[in-house]
Parts: C-alpha cells; structure tokens; sequence
C-alpha cells in the first residue's frame, strides 16, 4: 500500500529563493492508502537498485522528513519541473523519429507533463470499469463530481463498449420476452 499523508511542495519566492516544504494535504479525502500495483512496486525497486549502483543517496531533509525515494544524481529532492523537462525532450524526440519515418499521417505524442499522468491513469480506471467511489478515494477526491467531472475523459471507445453492451442487454432482453410470449402462447394453443 502506497499512504499518501504529506506532500512535498516546492517554492520559487523572488526574496526567500527557492525552496521545498512539507504539507498535509488541501483536504481529509486527501489522505489516503492506494494499492501498489505490481509493476509500480517493481518500478520503485528498480529506482532503488539505479541509486544504490550508481551510489546515490538522499542528503536532504525538508521540514524534518528525509530519505525521499525520487532523488536526483546530488542527492536532493527531485523537482517536478525537471520531470517535465524530461517528458518535453523524450516527447520531442519520439515525435521526430516518427517523423523521420516520412510516413504519410504519423502517430505523434502530444504535450503532456506529470500531472496529466494523473489523469490518465484516472481515466483508464474508468474504462476498466473500477467503480466510481473506489476512484474517488484514490485520487483524494472529496466527490465523485470531482472525479466524473474533472479528471475523467470518456474515450470514443468507451463510449462505443459501453453502448455495445446496452445494445446486447437490449437484444437479450427482447429474446427472453419473445420466448416468454411463445411459452404463453403453446400453453393457450394446449388449454384448446
């Protein structure tokens, strides 16, 4: 289980200069236990055999809390403006050796920067079908308004699935009707 209970919140003030603190979180729904799927615990210790090959260790420690998990090659917290930088350059590059291709409509990576993982990752719980409740607590959600109305985009495909199966309820449906009318119907032909 991943607790999330504080989070790490970085300052760029023009007197104090930059710098990290801790937080709880905006609400209570923000406090929260998410289960670690298994290739996001393999994720984390592939991170933690990287540092330890390479001799990384955390040496900072912000309002009392130190060890931080995603550290960079000085050892201090990482900054998710450098994470974004990094998905702006592999971004950049993916596009051009796709567009190296000469291929006539290429496939291409849009914008996107660490939070829109957020919201992914919220929507392809949607469309798996993880209850709406299950993902509100996830995401810290103190409504599921929130979770429906901001972090979900229903994809075409969902859209389609989703009334594919009404379609086939639909379909079903009327076949048990219509072998309920033909039962009513040889009892009436039987009572004759």
């Amino acid at each position: 289980m991943i607790s999330v209970s504080h989070t790490l919140v970085y300052y760029n003030h023009a007197v104090n200069g930059c710098y990290f603190n801790i937080h709880t979180p905006k609400t209570k729904a923000g406090e929260r236990q998410i289960p670690m799927l298994e290739n996001v615990k393999e994720a984390f210790q592939q991170e933690k055999a990287y540092q330890e090959y390479n001799n990384m260790k955390c040496k900072v420690t912000v309002d009392g809390y130190t060890d931080f998990i995603f550290i960079n090659r000085f050892g201090n917290v990482q900054h998710q403006g450098t994470l974004n930088k990094a998905l702006r350059r592999i971004i950049r590059d993916c596009n051009d050796m796709q567009l190296s291709k000469g291929k006539k409509n290429p496939v291409l990576l849009p914008k996107f920067s660490c939070h829109s993982l957020r919201h992914t990752f919220t929507t392809r719980l949607v469309e798996a079908g993880v209850n709406i409740k299950v993902i509100q607590e996830l995401c810290g959600h103190s409504s599921s308004d929130v979770t429906l109305d901001i972090y979900t985009t229903v994809t075409k495909e969902l859209k389609q699935r989703e009334f594919g199966n009404f379609e086939e309820k639909m379909k079903q449906q009327k076949k048990e009707w219509e072998q309920t009318l033909d039962i009513d119907h040889e009892t009436e032909n039987e009572g004759e």
